[in-house]
């Protein structure tokens, strides 16, 4: 193959891919910089892996490589800034599709959300990195446990455990944040 048919390759794999790998990034970094970043330094690692791709799901392999990116950017990254789910700026991640019309909130609905979202920040602060990752890839981007295991390579059983922990974890905030307002 020629050096433009693979460019075409690679142009066409970023077409497919780059929303997604994003998409991820900034729902495990919580903020668009570090999420453009480690989207980035993910699609060239895929683009330079593509040729030793043995098949499979390729979209799974996708994912792998850009959690196990996020998971160095933790351990380079000393404060842990990356463990913010939400940015503090007011630029949170939303769960909701992007090409959802979205209609301006009245006073009431703004303050409860902020409300809500420094709660579920506390909340996932709490969670370790691996609850996080799952928690993430399942609740958010609706991947089967098995996708899920097979992305942050790990057992079936260890993947339910730690969806189980983080689940309670969030469970545990939400009452006592409840329990105090009453």
């Amino acid at each position: 193959m020629n050096d433009e048919g693979r460019a075409d390759d690679s142009d066409e794999f970023v077409r497919r891919y780059g929303s997604v790998v994003y998409n991820l990034a900034l729902r495990l970094t919580g903020n668009a910089a570090d999420a453009a970043d480690l989207a980035q330094e993910s699609l060239i690692k895929a683009l330079k892996g593509l040729p030793a791709f043995r098949g499979g799901n390729k979209s799974v392999w996708v994912y792998r490589i850009t959690v196990n990116a996020w998971k160095n950017m933790l351990r380079a990254n000393s404060y842990r800034r990356a463990l913010r789910f939400f940015s503090t700026d007011g630029e949170g991640v939303s769960s909701e599709p992007t090409d959802v019309a979205a209609r301006e909130p009245g006073p009431e609905e703004s303050a409860s959300a902020a409300d809500e979202k420094a709660l579920i920040e506390r909340a996932l602060a709490l969670l370790s990195p691996g609850e996080r990752a799952a928690l993430v890839l399942r609740e958010l981007d609706g991947r089967s446990y098995e996708e899920i295991s097979e992305v942050l390579d790990l057992p079936l059983g260890t993947v339910k455990s730690r969806l189980a922990r983080a689940r309670a974890t969030l469970a545990e905030v939400l009452s006592e944040v409840k329990n105090d307002a009453s």
